[in-house]
């Protein structure tokens, strides 16, 4: 078990934000601290308050002024879910013009174990640059959970499928 992490949840503004309460209560049970980073679309998908208050830290979805000390620790995990085609091919990109964009970038780069979960429509998850970027994050270490074939209204894994994957990441990186 990978108790004791903190765990950032990166949400794009896609429907299942709506629930991403449902993803902080599975890691709670985990034994993990959660805290949401959430894009700016994202926050009118999300109860604010409650996450705030399930968490025991702010959502974070702004930047920090120069003189504005951290409001949550360093992250031991990263899951991106859900993740929308912009997002995942910004971050592929490098492009880390908000913070939600940033923070993956970032963590990228620090090696931590994440996960992605996209949530995209049919037809934009057959472009060809959100098919590479997919292929790209896998190569980069990243555990991507997308399944090709799931229904329009399933186009996200379940939080629970997204918990497991985080958690055997975790573990492969960790040997706990």
């Amino acid at each position: 078990m990978a108790a004791g992490v903190l765990v950032y949840i990166v949400v794009c503004a896609a429907p299942p934000a709506a629930r991403v309460e449902e993803f902080v209560e599975l890691g709670r049970r985990r034994g993990w601290e959660l805290a949401v980073v959430a894009s700016p679309d994202a926050l009118a998908f999300m109860d604010v308050d409650g996450l705030e208050l399930a968490t025991g830290f702010p959502v974070q979805s702004r930047w920090r002024r120069p003189d504005e000390a951290s409001s949550v620790p360093d992250a031991d995990a990263v899951v991106v879910a859900p993740a929308t085609f912009n997002t995942l091919n910004k971050w592929v990109a490098g492009i880390a013009d908000t913070v939600a964009s940033a923070t993956v970038s970032e963590y990228l780069g620090r090696s931590v174990p994440m996960v992605v979960a996209p949530c995209v429509n049919p037809d934009l998850s057959r472009h060809p640059t959100f098919r590479r970027n997919l292929h790209e994050l896998a190569e980069w270490g990243v555990t991507v959970v997308f399944d090709d074939d799931a229904p329009r209204s399933d186009r996200m894994a379940s939080w629970e499928h997204i918990a497991d994957q985080l958690e055997a990441a975790i573990a492969s990186r960790t040997g706990l």
